[in-house]
């Protein structure tokens, strides 16, 4: 088996008496695309500074390829790159000499790739750093990560600062490119809370709520487990409580509304034996998904 891209095992991280981490695990595989996903405060910028040894835990293991940030950091940062929610860069510089500085500490640099998304992005390369917005240094920090090649991507919300249309092109085109350059090789780690937007690129994913995972899943296994039944009624329909089995059960008007989570083959047939009008059943997105797993 080849060895995972990045392996986290029983963290814990205390700031004082608050407890950030609380045996936080979790497995990701060469060339997966993988949501980290959350509320705010859950532990998700906390687990990624461990990773890059910005910050270290009291218990726990973290690896990235099978190496320790702590004790072989700069070998294990040659081989990502990273992405945070908030990017700077020194003031002085323009975006050519920013983009020129990152590169000299690459052993691989695209410039092919860079040109190409300094022309997607309209970013102009003579333009002084302390004049773009947050958006553009969000779109300048995701050119010098892609640029280099890694074998590992590690993003923290790294289109908030983006437009919806400069987002979604971003989101289906630059992570989607990447990852296809090298089938198989490339592999991102997204946090996001916006989860919809990498729907069809998350492979697998793992949901944090406390300091702990409290669900991970390949995504299409939970699409599958996670459904919405529902079911309309020529009179009324039956109570709420005869389903209580249900992950959720609600009325609307004559539908009856069940979100299931693993018996939804048992309840669609209780469902039918009640003889409705019309039955659908629809697949939750990953959104969904987390807003049940974690409500």
């Amino acid at each position: 088996m080849s060895t995972p891209a990045l392996e986290i095992q029983d963290l814990v991280l205390r700031y004082g008496r608050t407890e950030a981490l609380h045996g936080l695990s979790l497995t990701v595989e060469p060339g997966q695309c993988y949501g980290f996903f959350g509320r705010n405060g859950a532990g998700k910028t906390t687990t990624i500074k461990c990773l890059l040894n910005l910050l270290r835990p009291q218990l726990g293991t973290v690896r990235v390829f099978g190496l320790d940030p702590r004790r072989q950091e700069a070998e294990v940062k040659s081989r990502l790159a990273y992405v945070p929610d908030f990017v700077a860069f020194y003031p002085w510089m323009s975006v050519r000499e920013s983009l020129d500085y990152q590169a000299s500490f690459r052993q691989r640099w695209n410039r092919d790739l860079e040109a190409i998304l300094l022309k997607q992005f309209q970013l102009d390369p003579a333009a002084p750093t302390t004049g773009l917005s947050k958006g553009q240094r969000t779109q300048l920090a995701l050119i010098g990560a892609i640029a280099a090649e890694p074998e590992l991507l590690v993003l923290d919300e790294p289109t908030s600062g983006l437009d919806p249309l400069v987002r979604r092109e971003f989101i289906q085109t630059v992570i989607g490119a990447y990852q296809d350059a090298a089938p198989g090789q490339r592999t991102v780690f997204v946090s996001t809370h916006l989860i919809t937007e990498f729907e069809g690129l998350i492979d697998r994913f793992t949901i944090v709520d406390q300091g702990k995972a409290v669900l991970t899943a390949n995504a299409d296994e939970a699409r599958a487990q996670f459904r919405r039944l529902s079911a309309e009624f020529a009179g009324d329909p039956p109570p709420e409580s005869d389903f209580a089995d249900a992950k959720s059960a609600r009325l609307r008007g004559r539908t009856l509304e069940l979100i299931v989570n693993g018996n939804g083959d048992l309840l669609l047939e209780r469902l039918r034996a009640r003889q409705p009008l019309s039955v659908t059943v629809e697949a939750l997105t990953l959104e969904e998904i987390f807003l049940q797993t974690v409500r």
